[in-house]
Formats: C-alpha cells, structure tokens, sequence
C-alpha cells in the first residue's frame, strides 16, 4: 500500500538505489558478481526495512484512556515522542508536545489483529488474487506469507482508517495441516512488504485441523482424509522434523528450518481448530512431540475447555458470534468469549475477513454484551485487552505494543466516542508515534496506489 503522502518519499528513495547500484561506473561487473555469487544464508533473510514515519511530540489531553492491560484513567493524558509512549496519568506536564484536546473521546492502544488475509487474499476478491493456500501437499511449512502479500490491498488503509488497526498478522489459508509462516506487519505504507514488516516480531507458524484438511486432500483422493489421518501426517511431520534438528550438518531444507525453528521455540504456532475434542488433541500432540501452540484460532468450542486453555496458557482467537456455517461449527455460541474470560482463559477477537478487521470493536462489544445477558459482567477497560495487548501477547510483540506503557511503541487511537458503541469512529490514529490517519485531514486519509483515479478512491465510509 502506497499512499499519496509517501510518493514523494517513495520516488526519492528509488533513484537513491539506482544512484547505489551505478555508482562505480559498472553495472555490468555488479550484474555478474550477483549471478555467481554463493547464496548468503541468514536467519532473516527477508528482513524487516521498515522505518517509523516522522511525528511530532503529542500530548492527548481529557479523554478516558483505556490502557489495553485492563486499567481505565477518566480524564487522563497521553504522552509521546521519538515513537515511544512517554508517560500515561492524570494531569502530567505537556510543556513541549503539541496538545490535543480530547475531551469526551476515548484512546486505547492500536487495535491488533491476530488473523488477518490482507495482502494475501486482497481486494478485488478475484482469482488472480488468491494466493494464501499452497493447496499442493498437506505440509507445506516452507512457505511464507510474506512472500504474497500485496501492499496496494486497499483494505490495509480501510483496517487503518475505519478500525483503529495498527498491527496485524498475515497468516496463511487453512487448506493444509501446517500451512507455513505468517508475517507481521505494522500497518503502514510502503512499496514492499519487508517495508510493512513488524521489526523484531517472531515468525509464527499456521496449522489447521479438522475439517479443511482431510475435505481438500481426501477430495484429491490422498492422505488425509480423515482426523486420524490429519494427526498421523503432523506426528510424522514433526517426527521428521526432529531427526533433521538432530543432524550436524544437515542441508538445507525450507520447510524442515520452519519446523526446527518452532522446535527449538522460536516461531510461535497459530492453529485454526474448532472444536474442543480436537484442540485437547493437539496440546497432546504439542507436548508429545515438543512445541506449544500459542494461540487456536476460530475455537468456537474452546468455552468447553476454557480450563484446559488456561492451565496450558493458550489462546483463543475468535469471532464474536461466527457459528453453524459447517459441521464443526455448529456448537459456536455468542457467549464463548464471556465464558473463556470466566475461566481465567486468554481472550482476543480477530478477524479473518476484510469486513471484520474493519470493526473488531464493534464485535468485541458484541461479545461483551453476550456475556451480559447471561449474567457475566466484563468491564469494558478488560474487552479492550481481547483486541489489543492479548493479541500482542499471541504474536509475541506484547513487550514492544499493545498497552499504553512507558517505552512501549505508541501506536495508538483517538476514538471519537466509546470504541464499544457502534457509532463511534477512530478520529485519529498514530503508528510509532507518527499520524497515519486525521478523519479531519485529507492529507492523511490513505489511499492505495491501486485506488488513484477510480470511483470511491480512498472511501472509508
């Protein structure tokens, strides 16, 4: 996504790298050496470019701030500089920031979303655009999100613009049972995705059970074709991956180096399952043979095992009221958020649609007022968590963003009204400190490249 605002930007730092690549007088030398040279090995070799755009000082002064970590400050303010979240309180010093009244409003931290298509599966929802599920082999833990993510997706600016969304993590379809690494992005413009990618973030890992996997490969006529087949394929998998980790020398093998890395627990493991039978199966399996999974993803049953999620500190990332649409789904109850948050269990709504990254308060509120009706009162500062510091927990950036900490990455909202009301819209939105969107502005109202010079450029209505 390449916003009007960065053209300029953008333009400069491309003849800057063609002034690099000609500067001694030799392409011709530069373009032999890369097509010999050996491939340099790397653990990122992909790495994160982005940078932080320029911000200013800013003290938001008078709103309710909702911290994300369950506190609520009526009347507080807001510090930050340099990107980082200076001081959060009552009445603090604004002598040098430039201030904003938000008397009335509301701040939370940057809403997060812990599984999201964009880039992957973009809009225009057409063919050509359907590039998140390597539906060729039933392990493909090789490949990586990233390396499909399309920046233009105008649904990047719409998450920005209309949800708050500042964060989010591109995951893989579910056709297969380890669909491979998903990629964090902070939800700024660039023209690459290593320009969007969340520095420092882990990689995390999808997997699926259940249904998706033994439909798609027993509907090609091969293994699995069942849930004992999904979880014999895994066990084998992990197995295979276990002898590979246990090599001197091993040569290189992408998807096995995917496998290590969860292994050896440094890529978190996102696994989409939906009912409570099967996702008990897979903390087995994960302690069975050596990983933990971070977070099931869907877990419209997860409220029967809200206890068993606990004590093995996974999460359950989930739709607010999502149910019925397949077999598996079918027990999905409203009140499943309410009932996990009883039991003392990691709650976080996420999206898995270019609609509902658009309105993840809208659906956390939904789920709040759920567990409402059947006696279960959550405050409101704690449904601000499911959305922000939960999911930051569950990629693992929680030490970086997520709550309105001192040091933490000011990433943040200015609500025009409570972010639990329907009709309340983000006023304005910082990453890094940085104003990505000013309702009042047009100059910071993004717009995809993709969208220049067509009916509704830049609508966030």
């Amino acid at each position: 996504m390449a916003l009007k605002i960065a053209r300029t930007l953008a333009l400069a730092g491309g003849v800057l790298a063609l002034a690099a690549c000609t500067a001694d007088g030799d392409t011709t030398g530069v373009k032999s050496a890369s097509a010999t040279a050996a491939p340099q090995v790397t653990d990122t070799p992909y790495p994160s470019t982005y940078s932080p755009y320029p911000g200013v000082p800013t003290a938001l002064v008078g709103a309710t701030v909702y911290d994300g970590a369950g506190g609520v400050i009526p009347g507080g303010t807001v510090l930050f500089a340099d990107g980082k979240v200076e001081a959060v309180g009552l009445n603090l010093p604004t002598t040098g920031y430039q201030v904003i009244d938000g008397t009335g409003k509301f701040v939370t931290p940057g809403i997060i979303d812990v599984h999201s298509h964009l880039g992957d599966y973009p809009t225009p929802s057409v063919p050509a655009h359907s590039d998140g599920n390597e539906a060729t082999d039933p392990t493909t833990p090789e490949v990586w999100a990233e390396h499909s993510v399309w920046p233009q997706d105008p649904g990047f600016s719409r998450a920005l613009a209309n949800g708050g969304v500042t964060a989010l993590q591109i995951l893989p379809g579910s056709a297969n049972l380890m669909g491979g690494r998903s990629a964090t992005l902070k939800n700024v413009p660039s023209r690459t995705v290593q320009g969007m990618k969340f520095p420092g973030a882990p990689y995390g890992m999808k997997m699926a059970c259940g249904e998706n996997p033994k439909r798609v490969y027993g509907g090609k006529g091969r293994m699995p074709s069942t849930r004992m087949g999904n979880f014999a394929v895994n066990r084998q998998t992990w197995l295979d991956a276990h002898a590979y980790l246990a090599e001197e020398n091993p040569d290189r093998d992408l998807a096995k180096e995917t496998l290590a890395g969860v292994l050896k627990g440094e890529i978190l493991v996102h696994n989409h399952c939906y009912r409570a039978d099967e996702m008990a199966l897979v903390m087995d399996m994960a302690k069975e043979m050596g990983y933990r999974v971070t977070a099931f993803h869907h877990a419209v049953e997860a409220y029967k095992i809200g206890d068993l999620l606990r004590e093995n500190d996974v999460c359950s990332a989930i739709w607010a009221d999502w149910s019925g649409f397949k077999m598996e789904s079918y027990d999905g109850i409203p009140e499943n958020a309410a009932l996990l948050q009883k039991a003392g269990a990691c709650v976080i709504i996420h999206s898995d649609n270019a609609n509902g990254i658009q309105r993840l308060n809208q659906e956390a509120a939904k789920a709040q007022a759920a567990g409402k009706r059947m006696g279960i009162d959550i405050a409101d500062a704690e449904v601000i968590r499911w959305l922000t510091l939960n999911a930051a927990k569950a990629m693992g950036v929680d030490a970086m963003t997520g709550s309105l900490e001192t040091g933490k990455m000011a990433d943040l909202v200015l609500w025009n009204g409570d972010p639990l009301s329907v009709y309340s819209r983000p006023e304005k939105v910082w990453i890094d400190g940085a104003l990505m969107f000013d309702s009042s502005d047009p100059k910071h109202r993004p717009v995809s490249d993709f969208e220049l010079g067509q009916p509704g450029e830049g609508d966030v209505k």
